[in-house]
């Protein structure tokens, strides 16, 4: 795919630059402690002291954190995505790091009360599972995101190390329009994943999850993959996963028993759908369809009038599977529907129709399991395998894929100059709180010395119409250099330089008094 930051490009290393935002900065991996689980019997008691000495600890590492602000006045909280895709990592370890989209806030919940992570979001699919966070400390705040996916997996950070991928800043915020608009995907111009990416706000809407960066990165995105999608022909011709799952099948099967062959999926959630959608497109005319609840079969059944669809319960599926030449799995199932066991105990299918039984797997975590390939008649395809599908027309997904980025750098210029703004907002905020004080206070002195006698309602509320009035005006000029959100030509360095200058004016300390604010939230979240 174009761009620099994809993640192929990216795993395993960080982009370099030398602004303190806007660009990535060179930074060494951090290793990741605790990634190894230990055997043993905890006492009760020993329990409780030692959840008491990891909440000191963490006090303890956030006040020494305060203590030493001024070393990382220059560093600012950086935006961050930490994953693993279908381009960095096989499937057994995407597997063991998946978050069920119910389980995101509390995923959420969990990374927001690491110590140097502010907000966090979690986007987990069949391809990818990757964190997106605001962190208070690159250093510290990538390591703690990297201990907690390595206690959540039960992979040691060491191994995690080498599959994961790390963006930073613009190149953060990149990666995810990109991801947004389907250049990430296996599929180039894929629409499912903009549904996915579009469930993460709403999910952290619902939940109250999201923070303000990242809830605002993730809606830009969403604009983004639209664009991206209407303003170029990206996905003119695309497939999904689930058509591509549908044409590996085909390739697999003798061309001329392709539509005799007999099909089963099983799971009717929206990817099974598309399964269906797409057997119909390659000219099925049956499909028998297992299911939990026969109502999605149903609606499935009434959309689709030109497919005939059986369907059979949960209960039933190995003996549908006993019926069947390709088998689609497509469920949330945590563990796996079909082992060598299972699948040794099917009867055999007719050399007509190759005489392996093709088990086509699209779920992550799988519902399959490898090892049922060692069975002599039967093979099994997950979504790693779906790459044989999609090496055609290189050329012709390169050139669109470069039409995108034109959209893509519209979209990260439009985010940055938003969060540029943001970087001004509390001196602004100081800068007239300071000025309201002193109007206040020499307002008080002036009606003192005139005497509230001699003071009817319209003149006291003149004399403070005009006080107001003074300090709005001198304040104009300072504020209109504070503000850089893009519509005009002052740039982000002018901006801030003005902000240093203020501080220093008026004695604000803006920068500090916010960090030390961050970390006393922090602090008090940890004891409560």
């Amino acid at each position: 795919m174009a761009g620099a930051t994809s993640a192929t490009a990216a795993a395993g290393a960080f982009a370099a630059g030398a602004k303190a935002r806007g660009s990535s900065a060179a930074c060494p991996w951090v290793v990741a402690a605790g990634g190894r689980r230990r055997s043993g019997v905890v006492r009760c008691d020993a329990g409780g002291d030692a959840q008491a000495a990891s909440k000191l600890a963490s006090i303890t590492a956030l006040e020494q954190f305060k203590i030493s602000a001024d070393r990382y006045m220059k560093e600012k909280s950086s935006i961050a995505v930490i994953g693993l895709s279908v381009h960095t990592a096989p499937v057994d370890m995407r597997e063991k790091l998946a978050v069920a989209e119910e389980l995101w806030p509390r995923a959420i919940s969990e990374l927001t009360s690491l110590n140097h992570i502010e907000e966090a979001a979690v986007l987990s699919t069949c391809n990818r599972m990757e964190i997106y966070v605001v962190a208070l400390s690159w250093n510290r705040g990538i390591r703690e995101v990297v201990d907690w996916m390595s206690k959540k997996s039960g992979i040691p950070a060491s191994e995690l190390r080498e599959h994961l991928f790390m963006l930073r800043d613009s190149d953060a915020t990149r990666h995810l329009f990109e991801v947004s608009a389907g250049l990430d995907s296996l599929v180039l111009g894929e629409g499912q994943i903009l549904a996915q990416v579009k469930q993460v706000v709403r999910n952290g809407q619902n939940s109250g999850g999201l923070g303000k960066n990242i809830d605002r990165m993730f809606k830009d995105a969403i604009t983004a993959g639209k664009r991206v999608r209407c303003e170029t022909n990206i996905s003119a011709g695309a497939v999904s996963v689930s058509s591509a799952a549908v044409e590996l099948a085909m390739m697999k099967l003798p061309k001329s028993e392709c539509l005799s062959a007999r099909m089963l999926l099983i799971g009717a959630g929206k990817m099974g759908k598309l399964v269906v959608k797409h057997l119909i497109a390659k000219g099925c005319k049956k499909v028998v369809v297992v299911n939990r609840s026969v109502e999605r079969v149903d609606a499935i059944r009434e959309e689709m009038k030109d497919i005939e669809i059986v369907y059979r319960p949960l209960t039933e599926m190995y003996e549908a599977a006993a019926e069947a030449d390709v088998v689609f799995t497509s469920t949330a199932s945590e563990s796996l529907l079909f082992t060598k066991e299972h699948a040794e105990a099917l009867p055999p299918i007719s050399l007509a129709v190759g005489g392996v039984r093709l088990f086509v797997d699209i779920s992550v975590p799988r519902n399959v399991g490898a090892c049922v390939s060692e069975v002599e008649h039967a093979r099994v395809y997950n979504v790693d395998d779906l790459k044989e599908v999609v090496e055609a027309n290189k050329e012709d997904r390169v050139r669109k894929a470069m039409e995108a980025q034109t959209i893509i750098t519209q979209e990260l210029k439009r985010f940055e100059a938003w969060r540029d703004s943001l970087e001004t907002v509390p001196t602004i905020k100081k800068l007239r709180s300071y000025a309201d004080r002193i109007r206040a206070s020499e307002l008080e002195k002036c009606l003192q010395k005139i005497g509230e006698d001699n003071l009817n309602k319209k003149m006291r509320r003149s004399i403070e119409e005009l006080s107001t009035g003074i300090v709005n005006k001198l304040l104009h000029g300072p504020l209109q250099h504070l503000r850089c959100d893009g519509s005009d030509s002052r740039t982000l360095d002018e901006t801030l330089e003005n902000m240093h200058a203020l501080n220093r004016m008026f004695n604000l300390d803006t920068e500090k008094a916010v960090l030390e604010q961050k970390i006393k939230a922090k602090v008090e979240k940890t004891q409560s």
